[in-house]
């Protein structure tokens, strides 16, 4: 959490780091290649790389099946407005950039609460001149406050595209972290979509990541089988292929797809 409130425009405050405690969005962004980031992260992220040396990869992957992901919602899904939770710091192709891309008139809300990622949202707060990118200052744990701040920038009588990508797993608890969703979704009208995706438990050797990332990273991150990912979609109309991997969801390529232990699905609210 912050020290301070983040406000919208040239009023934001800039938020203490605490460079002595590994970050999730830190680490994640060291992974990635970026340079947004302090030893004791870079530390965390060699050992889970050391212990699972394809995680790099299945980073990038993710981040792969996001574009794709923005783009169908974009493109044939006909979406206008994205509200991306748990963003983290800016990499290639954020989802402002794929969706206005694709729709220039896209509306992005991003909303995280690492204080590094706040520190850079001027950064993301760039837009195609037709759309509009906006920056929330919330945890996913309060969907009450994300939404009414989201609704500033956001047409809650039109579709919505809710994105978390990667983050819920630093919900423990399926009740919780189901929770946040059905609150979420309930908040959006008809036609509306939920696009997911979280690393689970079906490999040694990602099990192994997440127990070093747990000894030393905040948030700690809770892996989970396919079956306890595709339940989050419990009253959704699940867009083909239904519940995958990252790399089997409508891939570029006809390349046989790489097998990768995270699961991703993108559903409609009826």
């Amino acid at each position: 959490m912050t020290d301070g409130p983040i406000t919208t425009g040239d009023q934001r405050a800039t938020p203490k780091l605490d460079t002595t405690i590994p970050q999730t969005a830190r680490i994640w962004n060291y992974i990635l290649g970026g340079k947004d980031n302090f030893a004791v992260d870079r530390e965390v992220g060699e050992q889970i790389i050391e212990s699972f040396p394809a995680f790099a990869r299945d980073a990038r992957l993710a981040r792969a099946f996001l574009s794709r992901a923005v783009r169908y919602l974009a493109g044939e899904a006909g979406v206008r407005q994205f509200l991306d939770i748990g963003t983290g710091l800016p990499t290639a192709n954020n989802t402002h950039e794929v969706a206005q891309s694709v729709a220039p008139d896209a509306r992005i809300v991003y909303v995280d609460n690492d204080p590094l990622v706040l520190v850079h949202a001027r950064a993301l707060l760039t837009s195609s001149p037709e759309g509009v990118t906006d920056y929330v200052d919330a945890d996913m744990r309060n969907p009450g406050q994300i939404l009414q701040e989201a609704g500033k920038t956001l047409d809650f009588d039109k579709p919505v595209a809710l994105m978390l990508m990667g983050i819920l797993g630093h919900i423990e608890s399926d009740e919780e972290a189901q929770g946040i969703i059905t609150s979420l979704m309930a908040g959006l009208p008809s036609g509306s979509y939920f696009a997911m995706y979280d690393s689970s438990d079906t490999s040694e050797e990602v099990r192994e990541a997440a127990r070093i990332w747990n000894i030393s990273a905040n948030p700690k991150y809770h892996l989970r089988s396919l079956d306890r990912i595709t339940a989050f979609f419990d009253g959704l109309e699940l867009v083909e292929p239904g519940v995958v991997r990252t790399t089997e969801w409508r891939p570029d390529s006809d390349t046989p797809p790489e097998v990768v232990d995270q699961y991703c699905a993108i559903g409609r609210k009826p």
